[in-house]
């Protein structure tokens, strides 16, 4: 079993000023640090904590804790240089699912989610794969770099029971998703904005290695798409859909 990778706030603050620095120098990157502590420090008071759990309808739903509003001030703060920790609202997410499940396939019929294996690059407390397996899809994967999401998120997989389930094979991984190794089947790849744009830069080329290696369709699903030109410039990769909120592409072309 892997060991949750160890992860400092002081080490995370100094690689994202650093990299920060090296595109818009020491100045405007110490200025941007400043404005992410000084968010954080907005988004802690009473007020703001209790407006997180505004999403918490999930959770009573079905008994399980994906909400925001129980996180750490640590992983927090973590997110902040990272991805903050946001779950994916329901009706969004199918919406999402729905719009891939009506694009053709290879051959031109209806894409048939049992040939996929879905996987949340980023999955937080896990939401998101509980979501998906009301799917048949071949299997559901989640990666998170938190370890205390990671747990949650395992502790929610436990506990989930919902009639509609179509989907059992469910496994969570603690680890960088920025370096997930992917797995050879066709995949439904799932992004909520979960790096900045080192990381999706990253996820993009592992990515095309993999395909290169081992050619098959891929379908990537962006939730709130703040860094979809990093897609939109990369070659074989098509946008094939989307609205204002989510961005559908495709190594299909």
């Amino acid at each position: 079993m892997d060991s949750p990778p160890q992860i400092s706030v002081l080490r995370t603050a100094w690689c994202w000023w650093r990299y920060a620095a090296a595109y818009e120098g020491s100045l405007r990157a110490t200025r941007r640090l400043i404005g992410v502590l000084w968010e954080f420090v907005r988004d802690s008071t009473p007020d703001r904590l209790r407006a997180r759990f505004g999403d918490a309808d999930y959770d009573w739903d079905f008994r399980v804790n994906t909400t925001s509003g129980a996180v750490r001030w640590r992983d927090r703060l973590l997110g902040m240089f990272h991805s903050e920790y946001q779950p994916t609202q329901p009706a969004a997410f199918h919406e999402m699912i729905d719009a891939l499940g009506q694009m053709p396939g290879a051959d031109q019929s209806p894409l048939n989610f049992r040939d996929y294996t879905f996987i949340d690059l980023g999955s937080g407390k896990g939401r998101t794969l509980l979501m998906a397996s009301d799917y048949p899809f071949r299997r559901i994967i989640g990666v998170e770099l938190l370890p205390a999401l990671h747990e949650i998120a395992q502790s929610n997989l436990r506990q989930y029971k919902n009639e509609s389930q179509k989907c059992f094979a469910i496994e969570a991984l603690c680890r960088d998703a920025a370096a997930f190794a992917f797995p050879e089947d066709p995949l439904v790849l799932y992004l909520f904005n979960p790096f900045p744009e080192s990381g999706v830069r990253q996820v993009i080329a592992n990515l095309k290695q993999s395909l290169r290696a081992h050619p098959r369709p891929v379908y990537i699903l962006y939730h709130n798409p703040l860094l979809e030109y990093v897609l939109t410039e990369s070659p074989g990769l098509k946008r094939i859909g989307g609205t204002h909120q989510y961005s559908l592409f495709t190594n299909q072309i």
